[in-house]
């Protein structure tokens, strides 16, 4: 059996029947979890194994961990700062921020890896225009080439965990007030000043790597008639053939309304797969998710499992293991540093 393009979400912190039967379809190949999934690690421990242990290959177990605002498991994990702190100290003290960000990327990754989650959809490459709310201070920096370096080794800590790195949203979603998640933001700028700034960190990562992106819901109507994530301007053309990105490219959750654009949700997805899209997220829409599953029982594409594969986790410590180690506890000590430090001068109201 192999693993289909639809990622989607389950109930709650355990699996239910149903859930057991839409993970084992032949259209999905991740689960995608909330808080509403999580108690404590112990329990969360449990439920990746259960997901895991449905299929073989087992599905991908993702998550939103960035820090900050974005930060679905909290109690029993460590609370980690939004990435503008690094940012912010990027300013001050360079190469004491990148080595932050190194070790932020590390501890995230380590603890989802403790608790067996193959990936957080992170770090977030969007530029910092001081216009989005959505956006704000989960992103890194407002110059494209402080994101990149900072970017860089934060993806390297990931790694150095056992966890690959996905960058977002792509082409950027930094310079729109609107929030994809309630409309479709609209970016009245040129190709050429998109290129110049938003695309850096994007071109620079997949140079270093980058195993996975995440589309935006944005429409950029100067370069296409299409939102990005339903473009094949935006993933072919410019991702793959001009940036030369060769993993896995993930649609933005279907069910935003930045999405509706496009029709249902099965138009939805089929879009985001014509366009190039590896994988769609169908997120809190059961009815939905399993009208797609159902619409891609026969789905067979090669490219994705070899792209898939990338993206599971690597052998990690268990959670008791890893938070006894120095590495861990000088970790924890850094980035909570990072956040409560006033001489870094990183207060973000």
């Amino acid at each position: 059996m192999t693993l289909g393009p639809l990622m989607l979400d389950i109930e709650g912190c355990e699996l239910g029947p149903e859930d057991r039967e839409l993970i084992a379809h032949p259209a999905v190949g991740g689960v995608i979890l909330f808080t509403r999934n999580y108690d404590c690690p112990e329990q969360l421990t449990a439920l990746v194994r259960d997901i895991h242990a449905v299929r073989e290959p087992r599905v991908l177990v993702a998550v939103d961990q960035e820090g900050g605002r974005v930060q679905r498991f909290r109690d029993g994990f460590t609370r980690l700062p939004p990435l503008a702190c690094l940012g912010k100290l990027y300013d001050s003290d360079r190469k004491r921020a990148l080595n932050l960000a190194q070790t932020a990327g590390w501890l995230m990754a380590a603890e989802m890896r403790a608790v067996g989650v193959d990936i957080s959809f992170a770090p977030v490459l969007d530029l910092d225009y001081g216009v989005s709310t959505i956006i704000g201070d989960r992103a890194l920096h407002s110059r494209p080439e402080a994101v990149a370096a900072l970017a860089h080794t934060y993806q390297r800590g990931m790694q150095n965990a056992g966890m690959a790195a996905t960058g977002k949203h792509f082409p950027g979603h930094g310079a729109v007030a609107a929030d994809s998640h309630l409309d479709l933001p609209v970016d009245e700028r040129r190709y050429e000043d998109i290129a110049q700034w938003d695309l850096v960190p994007f071109e620079r990562m997949v140079h270093y790597g980058l195993a996975a992106v995440m589309m935006a819901h944005v429409l950029y109507p100067e370069v296409d008639r299409q939102p990005a994530g339903f473009s094949e301007f935006w993933i072919r053309a410019v991702l793959r053939d001009t940036l030369g990105f060769q993993g896995l490219v993930f649609s933005d959750d279907l069910s935003m309304q930045g999405a509706a654009c496009v029709g249902d949700h099965v138009e939805r997805a089929h879009a985001a797969l014509g366009a190039g899209c590896d994988m769609v997220l169908v997120c809190n829409d059961r009815e939905n998710a399993i009208r797609v599953a159902q619409a891609y029982e026969d789905y067979a594409n090669p490219v994705l499992m070899t792209r898939l594969m990338r993206l599971h986790g690597r052998h990690a410590p268990d959670m008791a293991e890893l938070t006894a180690s120095p590495r861990w506890q000088q970790a924890v000590a850094a980035v909570r540093g990072c956040e409560e430090n006033p001489e870094l001068e990183l207060d973000l109201d």
